[in-house]
């Protein structure tokens, strides 16, 4: 594919008044999704992401949610996420569509950084994020309802995994149990009554910057943005907070769900922002809905091949069908006083 060229052209489509000087690609090379800056010939840089997984419609209904949300948080976090360009009263994106290709570019205003937090924290580092995660996951309920509607949840994407089972050969049996199993306990558990609001699931350490004492400054990569319950974002953070910390390679195990370094995050979070029993018990259901549909279902069309093939193979091998014995969330509800 011409990246370049469709960025071009996506940006003639926005402004053609302002000409393009160059274009340089600064994507993670982890991905399918690519990031390009731009340089305008009037020396402004402006930064363009492009796509071509999952639905357009999808992508669409996301973007526009993220920029609602950056435009109505609490002005504590009025610089926290980049904010998408418009075009007259709509979010801009520019779909090039072939008979080959289906493509999609937003662009953004470029964000600040500060501080990357240390590849593994201490234990101050582990209470300042907590409290962090609690304040932004309160501030995110705060505004749910002023925020526009999304027409997915995990019960459809978990429906259409099932639907494509027999796809994955000799892992359809074992596909359709994780399947039936957290739409079990899902129902079990009462997961469907949890208050919705913005998670970005993704939150390696390399996604967002702190200032120096700690607190959240910016926030980039919007790629597993969802309106979910807030629970969908411990499993990244417990790979934050992690013994191993952040390392280069990497699966998706259980293990940190479990580990007292999690644990004491929850503590201190739980201080600031209470967790319920039954939010706490769906910690397992969230790690589990995790391994089924962002590295099963949309892993061979998010990571680059190399990537997806060895974490589908892991999840399937060895995270699935060991997941009910490693992760005890009721030990983790006891641990917070929670029956």
């Amino acid at each position: 594919m011409d990246f370049i060229n469709i960025i071009r052209n996506a940006w003639a489509a926005y402004d053609p008044s302002r000409p393009i000087d160059r274009v340089s690609d600064i994507s993670a090379m982890v991905s399918t999704n690519h990031v390009f800056k731009i340089r305008l010939a009037d020396k402004q840089n402006i930064i363009a992401k492009l796509s071509y997984f999952g639905a357009f419609e999808h992508f669409v209904e996301d973007h526009t949610i993220i920029n609602a949300l950056s435009n109505n948080l609490p002005v504590r976090y009025e610089n926290f996420l980049s904010r998408a360009l418009m075009k007259g009263h709509r979010l801009f994106v520019h779909r090039h569509k072939t008979d080959e290709l289906d493509v999609w570019v937003v662009f953004y205003r470029p964000i600040r950084i500060r501080n990357r937090m240390p590849r593994r924290l201490s234990g101050e580092h582990i209470d300042q994020l907590a409290v962090e995660f609690a304040k932004f996951h309160k501030s995110c309920h705060l505004i749910r309802h002023t925020l526009p509607l999304s027409s997915k949840n995990m019960t459809t994407d978990i429906n259409e995994l099932a639907r494509k089972a027999s796809q994955y050969g000799p892992y359809r049996d074992e596909i359709l149990r994780q399947c039936d199993t957290f739409l079990y306990n899902t129902y079990s558990i009462n997961a469907n009554g949890f208050d919705i609001i913005p998670v970005f699931v993704d939150w390696n350490i390399g996604n967002f910057s702190v200032t120096a004492t700690g607190r959240f400054f910016s926030r980039w990569d919007y790629d597993w943005f969802r309106m979910s319950s807030r629970v969908a974002d411990f499993y990244f953070i417990s790979r934050v907070v992690s013994h191993a910390g952040d390392q280069s390679a990497f699966t998706y195990n259980a293990s940190t769900l479990m580990e007292p370094r999690f644990l004491r995050f929850l503590k201190k979070y739980h201080e600031v922002h209470p967790l319920s029993f039954e939010e706490v018990l769906f910690i397992k259901e969230a790690y589990r809905f995790f391994l089924l549909n962002y590295v099963i279902k949309e892993g061979h069309n998010f990571f680059l091949q190399s990537f997806a093939t060895q974490l589908q193979r892991d999840a399937f091998e060895a995270h699935l069908p060991t997941i009910d014995q490693a992760v005890q969330a009721e030990q983790l509800a006891r641990a917070l006083h929670l029956s």
